[in-house]
């Protein structure tokens, strides 16, 4: 039964699409069955995993409205190496349609039911915004990533987004748990970024990854050809850093199940 993650912070351009796409690609490479969900209009999970988002007979809207099964929506990324889910701004009108239909909050978990069995893990690409696109990623999800920068706003926007997690797990969808805080855009130099970093250890203590994503031009350039950094560059340390969270996240995983069968 796949996990399914979702990467989620309301905030953008924190490293939502960049840590979907490399963890993605990472946990393939370790010979697990990944699929990876672009929840958002803009396409660019999809557009960074080698797939034109102009060329799509079937996305994520089709599914999501009813249009069209799991099935005919799913897409190879080849070299990746994990099945896509493809999105593009067709999405948009998802917004308004999803408002008047059944179970409007539950359609990606629906969808989800039938092909969870086939995956070791499901990663959600939500947008950068608490709208029913990422109502529907959260609902589906077993647990939330939040990728974040280490800085002052950062942390404002952290206690909101951690107030949206408990709302939909008072409501909706009652196991959404805080999968872990990853540190993106990591400058050790700076003192801010440590300080940040000194407060979210405090706060969160072990859901705090240990591993760190650097600045790192190879993961900017990557998506632009159509690849994870993996792919890319992979002596490069943004690769390297993506390898090894889809490490920590296994361990990780691999120690709770464990803890749960003694428990039991």
């Amino acid at each position: 039964m796949a996990k399914v993650l979702a990467i989620a912070n309301q905030k953008g351009g924190v490293g939502k699409t960049t840590t979907s796409i490399n963890l993605a690609a990472s946990l393939a490479t370790t010979r697990r069955k990944v699929l990876l969900i672009d929840l958002d209009p803009q396409g660019n999970a999809t557009m960074g995993s080698g797939v034109d988002k102009a060329d799509l007979e079937y996305s994520v809207y089709e599914l999501l409205t009813g249009q069209c099964t799991l099935q005919q929506a799913l897409r190879k990324t080849g070299k990746a190496g994990f099945d896509l889910l493809p999105a593009n701004s067709d999405l948009t009108a998802a917004e308004v349609e999803l408002l008047d239909m059944t179970r409007r909050e539950q359609r990606l978990r629906d969808a989800l039911a039938d092909v969870r069995e086939r995956y070791d893990y499901i990663i959600i690409d939500c947008p950068p915004s608490l709208n029913m696109l990422t109502v529907n990623g959260l609902v589906a999800a077993d647990s939330v990533i939040i990728p974040m920068q280490c800085e002052y706003y950062a942390l404002e926007g952290l206690s909101a987004l951690v107030k949206t997690i408990q709302r939909i797990g008072q409501t909706l969808n009652p196991s959404l748990q805080i999968e872990g805080l990853l540190r993106t855009m990591y400058d050790p130099r700076n003192s801010l970024t440590q300080d940040v970093s000194a407060q979210l250890a405090e706060h969160f203590a072990d859901k705090l990854y240990k591993t760190v994503i650097p600045r790192n031009v190879r993961l900017a350039e990557a998506p632009s050809h159509g690849l994870p950094a993996l792919l890319y560059d992979r002596q490069s340390r943004g690769a390297e850093a993506y390898l090894a969270l889809a490490g920590e996240l296994v361990r990780r995983n691999r120690l709770a199940a464990r803890q749960a069968a003694t428990a039991n």
